[in-house]
């Protein structure tokens, strides 16, 4: 008897627990809806409703057009569906995020991370990291990426990457190269390079007294392989 009621307690407070989380989640769309309702001149459901709308609408449009790249990207490496099972803890993630990104280019590359994770012959390990370095990164950063890795690694690895001419083109350093003049790229390449280092894409030279270099950067085994898990090989254009 006293195990019942030691129950009937527990799940009472479970129950007042979801009630206080849903009473918050209310209230906050409720100020949210009364933030938006301002600046339309419109009544408080109006301004949730137009919120809420949109937001479905804009994310329905977006899974939409995930699923017919993934599709589209199948039939070019020859399959008509998935080889392989995907880890949950794997694929929420990527679904979540691919069916935010509003950008087609970003979207694209979150397709093929899913095709080739799902593909037995791809080679691909698909890894957590992968979909971590996808969320952060802007299509500037991709397109830099791409460039940088588009030069063989076992050349670029130690003697480095010119970033003068990003993002149009990356140019491949020399040894003796590293002592001359070269010029930084824009303000806007090299905040791109600092976030790609922060996310371990690329490593930056030092100076002597520890700043980054900005002029030469080395590619790095986690970039390879991350640009590796977004690029489908063997692909045919449909």
């Amino acid at each position: 008897m006293n195990q019942e009621i030691e129950t009937i307690k527990e799940s009472a407070k479970a129950v007042q627990e979801v009630a206080k989380t849903t009473g918050k989640a209310i209230d906050a769309g409720t100020k949210f809806g009364s933030f938006i309702s301002k600046y339309i001149s419109g009544p408080l459901e109006q301004g949730i409703g137009i919120f809420e709308d949109k937001l479905k609408y804009m994310r329905r449009e977006r899974q939409l057009r995930f699923m017919q790249r993934e599709n589209d990207l199948l039939k070019s490496v020859g399959l008509s569906g998935p080889t392989q099972a995907i880890p949950i803890k794997l694929a929420i993630p990527l679904f979540q995020a691919a069916s935010l990104e509003d950008d087609d280019y970003l979207q694209d590359l979150w397709a093929k991370l899913l095709v080739n994770g799902a593909n037995a012959n791809s080679g691909i390990d698909l890894k957590r990291a992968y979909i971590d370095i996808l969320e952060q990164i802007t299509p500037l950063e991709a397109i830099i990426l791409e460039k940088i890795y588009q030069l063989p690694f076992d050349k670029t690895q130690h003697n480095g990457i010119r970033t003068d001419g990003l993002p149009a083109v990356a140019i491949a350093g020399k040894e003796e190269d590293k002592e001359d003049d070269s010029k930084d790229p824009s303000e806007e390449v090299k905040l791109a390079l600092a976030n790609l280092a922060r996310l371990g894409c690329i490593s930056f030279a030092r100076s002597w007294g520890g700043g980054e270099i900005f002029s030469y950067v080395n590619p790095t085994l986690l970039g390879k392989h991350f640009i590796e898990a977004c690029t489908l090989s063997n692909a045919i254009e449909i």
